[in-house]
């Protein structure tokens, strides 16, 4: 939000945050029974009817804006959403232009003498489509996988201990005689 430039107003005060919990307590509540009422089986026909039930809920009980003003304004062309709308995590270089992130040993590729970026912090973006970028002041910065951790064994909790250790139940192979 702050790189958008956007301030976020909070529902400070106990009524504010009433009402929106009372309309999705409202929407939760109202919306099966109308779809009960009117034997509404399948996703395709819910799907339909939600937007039937959405223009007459708005109609009831939308209220209009103090003021009309369109806050909305146009993006930049340094505006990245697909940079500014990913995970973000902030990791340091180590003396061989290493780091490692999600098990993954990545090291950066420069022409630049390597003393320059030692130590320094980069951002590594990974977008909803798992692609990975890495940045330092804002530029993408050019990496290999150096390397990638093997995967380990399960982790199993105390409480599946028993369930996890028991030998699996092979299938029996019947005797010949067997109908």
């Amino acid at each position: 939000m702050q790189e958008l430039d956007i301030q976020i107003i909070c529902a400070n005060t106990p009524q504010a945050r009433g009402r929106v919990e009372r309309v999705i307590q409202t929407l939760q509540d109202r919306l099966p029974k109308e779809m009960r009422l009117r034997q509404l089986c399948s996703w395709e026909a819910g799907n339909a009817y939600l937007l039937e039930f959405l223009e007459d809920f708005n109609q009831r009980f939308s209220e209009e804006p103090r003021s009309d003003v369109n806050a909305h304004r146009p993006l930049t062309a340094k505006d990245n959403l697909a940079r500014i709308l990913s995970w973000q995590e902030t990791r340091s270089l180590s003396k061989n232009l290493t780091h490692q992130f999600h098990k993954t040993v990545y090291q950066i590729q420069t022409n630049r003498p390597t003393y320059a970026l030692r130590n320094a912090q980069v951002t590594v973006c990974v977008t909803p489509q798992e692609e990975i970028s890495i940045l330092y002041d804002g530029k993408t910065l050019p990496y290999t996988i150096y390397n990638q951790q093997a995967i380990q064994s399960e982790v199993v909790t105390a409480k599946q201990l028993d369930l996890a250790l028991q030998k699996p139940h092979l299938p029996t192979i019947p005797a010949p005689g067997h109908p």
